[in-house]
């Protein structure tokens, strides 16, 4: 419980602005135990306090919003409880933090990271890389089905993380600007429901938006939680893999 209480203390410290919030699962339910496995969670002091995506042995994507400095920070592959020690967990130190170079703090334009692991993780039965779309990956068609999952609140106003993982299934929501007028940007997506009551909420921010099979978006910001007036804003991943390519490939091996 202790453990719980820390993790709303930094995600109290992490508002930023009084009715934008970084992202948050509601309407949702505990997946099975490693199902979700390129799911990753960025700790302080092993408490979490952002998801994030392992996209390759060493790499792992979240959004800009959920940088700390490198040194204070680990990210957790092949974990489902964060109120007990199951055994399976990789705890992995960082080596570098790649914030993206047009990242606004104030409009979330360009909300995403790039970390490092210091080492590879071990990949198995619970811990495998999410795909990325492809240059040739067809558009995302309005109210396509996808999921997203975290470790976020499960109710609108808590501040009390769920001790474990939890996934809702959502829809891509088109014409996004509609809700948000100028703060949407083409760089950011839309995902929720039509009627409200299922979204990301507090806790899952830099989490995973997978969409037919692909690392499609990652969890950025939004107004309230399951609001059907206000979906889920999310990073479009799609308009930065060649960004992430370009740091992955020409990055030193050797740190």
């Amino acid at each position: 419980m202790n453990q719980l209480k820390w993790s709303a203390v930094l995600l109290l410290l992490a508002l930023s602005v009084r009715e934008t919030f970084t992202q948050r699962i509601i309407g949702g339910q505990e997946v099975e135990r490693y199902s979700i496995k390129y799911q990753a969670s960025i700790q302080y002091n092993r408490d979490h306090y952002c998801g994030a995506t392992l996209i390759r042995p060493q790499w792992v994507v979240s959004a800009a919003h959920c940088w700390r400095p490198a040194q204070l920070i680990q990210v957790v592959l092949s974990e489902h409880s964060l109120v007990e020690e199951e055994g399976f967990e990789q705890v992995i130190n960082i080596s570098k933090i790649f914030v993206h170079y047009s990242y606004n703090y104030k409009t979330f334009n360009n909300d995403i990271m790039l970390i490092k692991l210091s080492e590879p993780a071990k990949l198995n039965a619970y811990v495998q890389p999410a795909p990325l779309p492809e240059e040739d990956t067809p558009a995302l068609q309005g109210y396509t089905p996808c999921t997203v999952s975290g470790w976020g609140v499960t109710r609108i106003y808590s501040y009390y993380l769920s001790p474990v993982l939890r996934a809702v299934d959502v829809q891509t929501i088109p014409y996004c600007h509609y809700y948000y007028y100028w703060r949407i940007t083409d760089n950011m997506m839309c995902a929720g429901s039509r009627f409200g009551g299922k979204d990301s909420c507090q806790g899952d921010s830099g989490g995973p938006l997978i969409c037919n099979g692909n690392l499609e978006g990652i969890v950025s910001w939004g107004i309230s939680c399951a609001n059907p007036y206000f979906p889920g804003v999310y990073t479009q991943v799609r308009m930065y893999v060649r960004w992430m390519d370009w740091i992955i490939n020409n990055d030193n091996p050797n740190n």
